[in-house]
């Protein structure tokens, strides 16, 4: 037996930039209850590692190559991955609220059961990215394509939406509540257990050709004013 074989993975450490990369170097790629809070951690080749309970807050990410990551319950509140590359990673039941996302490349990423809340994604590339029972609260998701896509359980309210791409897609649960919608198309879209409240009279036109219940029908026109006998 090796005594000093390295450690595979590294946990309830506090960890520098510097730190990170030792271990990196000995092939450490599981890191669990790890703190890298307020870390510059940009342009660090990260592929494939796995971030378990780990916290992340402020912690700068700019251009990291972040491919086939995953995050497990991680708390990154305000962390920048500007520019980063993200393809396949997994984000798992983690606290991303006020995240910043622009111009990374989150082809094929996915997000299941987290907190987004106030992030931005500003020209980000997503082709197949995903998301599910995610909060996206005030969220900037401009030109976002959800064409086909299945979304279970999003809370959308107060985000901006605008040009987003709906066409054909299935809303199951979730909210559009006070969202902005500018240019967004919704054709064939199901929104019949979605929560569409708080809409305008110049943004039903939005909604044109999508599907919805008589019960929301008849609480927009209320909303809007209108009397329904």
């Amino acid at each position: 037996m090796n005594l000093h074989a390295p450690a595979t993975t590294i946990s309830d450490a506090s960890l520098s930039r510097e730190e990170l990369e030792q271990h990196l170097a000995l092939s450490v790629r599981h890191f669990s209850n790890c703190d890298f809070s307020d870390a510059d951690l940009s342009r660090l080749d990260l592929q494939s590692c796995t971030f378990e309970r780990c916290a992340f807050g402020e912690a700068v990410l700019y251009a990291c190559k972040l491919s086939h990551s995953k995050w497990l319950r991680c708390r990154a509140g305000g962390a920048d991955f500007e520019a980063a590359d993200l393809v396949d990673a997994q984000f798992q039941g983690c606290d991303l609220n006020n995240t910043k996302w622009r111009r990374a490349k989150l082809a094929s990423a996915s997000y299941r059961g987290c907190k987004l809340t106030g992030a931005s994604f500003e020209e980000v590339s997503h082709l197949g990215a995903s998301f599910e029972d995610c909060l996206l609260v005030g969220a900037d998701l401009r030109g976002f394509s959800f064409r086909k896509a299945e979304l279970k359980n999003l809370d959308f309210s107060d985000a901006d939406l605008s040009g987003c791409d709906f066409r054909d897609a299935v809303f199951e649960g979730g909210s559009l509540r006070d969202a902005i919608l500018k240019l967004s198309r919704f054709d064939n879209a199901d929104l019949r257990s979605a929560e569409i409240g708080g809409l305008k009279l110049n943004d039903a036109k939005m909604f044109r050709g999508a599907v919805i219940s008589h019960a929301q029908a008849a609480a927009v026109l209320r909303e809007m004013g209108l009397i329904v006998a």
